[in-house]
């Protein structure tokens, strides 16, 4: 099954368009999970137990578990293969490097991993992401437009009178020969990402920036989403997981969960 198969189907059946961001940083843990032989794990398994009805997509950032050398890997592993064969999984990992490296880095991801997506750093260019792009039943979200503040360094300088961001659009867009390939939009430039989904209508996009980084829900519902209210995949990581530091933390996680899919449902109602 294609991504974009695979995604539609799993959104449809949960009336979702939320990713939890499995950004699971040890020393935010609820202080008994630490008596756990793999306390990340742990917690992860109870958020995926409290929320995979609730999702169209999970997205485990890289940088939380190869911080723990091999205990961390063993606990994505364990996360990837825990989490239902129908859900996404959107590896985190904002690759981007050339020739044979590139190769290894999708041999891990894609099969060792066995992530459904996985998120690419386009600055070395088409060379770099070819190997994920061999991958015809996954797909390789480029970073476009991102969230934080440095993004104005490069993405939004102006090339030729056009911001950078564009230039990256049309790249992909020619790229994407098999159908395969996904934006990484902002919820933070709202304005922006209307453009964006206007040059990429029939794209993926998965929008980070909700949540804790204060992104407006009812922009990036309007703005991101396409004609039929679909192919945005709005992630939150913190403001799920961390909802409670107590043992209460995974019925909070769900409870979080709730709110933002129905409120971005009722954004898309409308």
């Amino acid at each position: 099954m294609r991504f974009v198969e695979k995604l539609l189907n799993i959104s449809r059946k949960h009336h979702s368009l939320v990713c939890v961001g499995l950004d699971t940083d040890r020393e935010r843990l609820p202080p008994h999970l630490l008596e756990e032989s793999d306390p990340i794990f742990a917690f992860n398994q109870k958020i995926i137990d409290a929320t995979s009805d609730l999702v169209c997509a999970y997205k485990p950032n890289l940088a939380f578990y190869e911080a723990y050398g091999s205990e961390g890997w063993n606990a994505l592993k364990k996360t990837c293969e825990y989490i239902p064969e129908t859900i996404p999984i959107i590896l985190d990992a904002k690759r981007g490097d050339i020739g044979n490296t590139a190769k290894l880095y999708a041999r891990a991801l894609f099969e060792k991993l066995k992530g459904d997506a996985v998120t690419v750093n386009p600055y070395m260019g088409k060379d770099a992401l070819l190997p994920f792009l061999e991958y015809e039943d996954r797909c390789t979200f480029v970073l476009c437009l991102t969230s934080n503040q440095g993004a104005l360094d490069f993405q939004l300088s102006q090339v030729d009178g056009r911001p950078l961001y564009e230039m990256v659009i049309e790249k992909v867009l020619s790229w994407n020969q098999k159908n395969n390939c996904g934006l990484v939009v902002g919820a933070t430039f709202p304005e922006r990402l209307k453009r964006i989904r206007g040059m990429a209508p029939f794209l993926p996009l998965l929008i980070p920036g909700v949540g804790a980084q204060g992104g407006d829900i009812a922009s990036v519902v309007k703005f991101g989403t396409d004609k039929n209210g679909e192919l945005a995949i709005i992630n939150s990581s913190r403001s799920i997981l961390y909802a409670s530091s107590e043992k209460d933390f995974a019925q909070a996680a769900r409870n979080q969960t709730v709110k933002l899919r129905d409120l971005i449902n009722l954004y898309r109602k409308r």
